[in-house]
């Protein structure tokens, strides 16, 4: 059997098995929720991050900002 013969059977099996496959999985908008809120969670622990470290930085004697 050729390579091309076997790459065609292999494809048009692996597309019937996908067509015949009634259950897909969950939508995308769940995930992207999801993701959503991860985000937004990390962007408040990283403000949250920078302001104590400006806050930090303030309370040392002498401090200057780097220029």
């Amino acid at each position: 059997m050729s390579i091309l013969s076997y790459l065609h059977v292999a494809l048009t099996t692996r597309l019937a098995e996908l067509r015949r496959d009634g259950e897909r999985g969950d939508s995308p908008v769940p995930t992207a929720v999801i993701i959503a809120g991860l985000v937004a969670v990390a962007m408040a622990v990283t403000a949250l991050a920078l302001a104590k470290a400006n806050n930090w930085m303030t309370g040392i004697p002498d401090h200057t900002n780097p220029k």
